[in-house]
């Protein structure tokens, strides 16, 4: 069981360890659980490290990018640091973003065998009907995107895990505070509590407010638990 994705793959300092919840189920002894998480890669950056992945000739693969293509496109400051940290070609965009993630499924699905299963993208911000302009785009974007993710899903006929419809679905129940911007400090003083201070990211996530994740984009033990459970169905097939 391969999983390919970025920092809330990785599950690690703020991020909630979805993977690490899976391993630890007994049902799942039968896996060995491989992770491809690399913290602010986007859908090119994970298509550029898909040969490691594709000499494990995986089973099962599980891919979730996109958030940081939505974060690139809807901030300038962090499409700046991408585009420098992360070697990017050419401007983040909508058509780009499908063209990378149809190459990843076009390709593990010649060069495997293993089922492949796409997650769309869960909320970033806790704010569905946010009137901020930041996180108004935010909704926007992140629901544009798992579209796409979806209709990559059905045109390649691969499996679809429902992170979007799931989280949202809960957090339109009962919706909490706006991103209403990014800003890099937060995020390393987030890290900080977690690796250095040894806060838990749920403890991070009530210092800062929010419920389903620990900093607004990753997420905490409640909304990993639900990426876990979906992707647990995948595995159960």
């Amino acid at each position: 069981m391969a999983c390919l994705g970025s920092s809330s793959t990785a599950g690690k300092g703020q991020a909630f360890n979805w993977i690490r919840e899976l391993e630890r189920r007994p049902r799942n002894q039968r896996f060995h659980f491989y992770n491809f998480g690399v913290g602010g890669d986007l859908a090119y950056n994970a298509l550029q490290r898909l040969p490691a992945l594709l000499a494990l000739r995986p089973q099962k693969v599980v891919v979730w990018v996109g958030g940081n293509d939505v974060l690139a496109l809807v901030s300038k400051k962090v499409r700046r640091f991408f585009r420098i940290s992360k070697h990017l070609p050419i401007e983040p965009s909508p058509e780009w973003f499908r063209e990378n993630l149809q190459a990843i499924v076009r390709r593990l699905k010649t060069e495997t065998s293993g089922i492949v299963a796409l997650c769309s993208l869960p909320p970033i911000g806790e704010d569905p009907a946010s009137v901020n302009p930041f996180q108004s785009e935010l909704n926007r974007r992140i629901e544009e995107y798992s579209a796409i993710i979806k209709e990559v899903a059905q045109a390649e006929n691969a499996g679809y895990i429902a992170i979007h419809e799931t989280m949202l679905a809960q957090i339109l129940a009962s919706p909490g505070r706006a991103l209403t911007s990014f800003r890099f400090l937060p995020f390393y003083r987030d890290a900080f509590r977690v690796i250095v201070l040894h806060k838990t990211p749920d403890k991070v996530a009530q210092l800062n407010g929010w419920r389903f994740h620990t900093d607004g984009v990753h997420l905490n033990s409640r909304g990993g638990m639900i990426v876990a459970d979906l992707v647990q169905e995948f595995l159960d097939k």
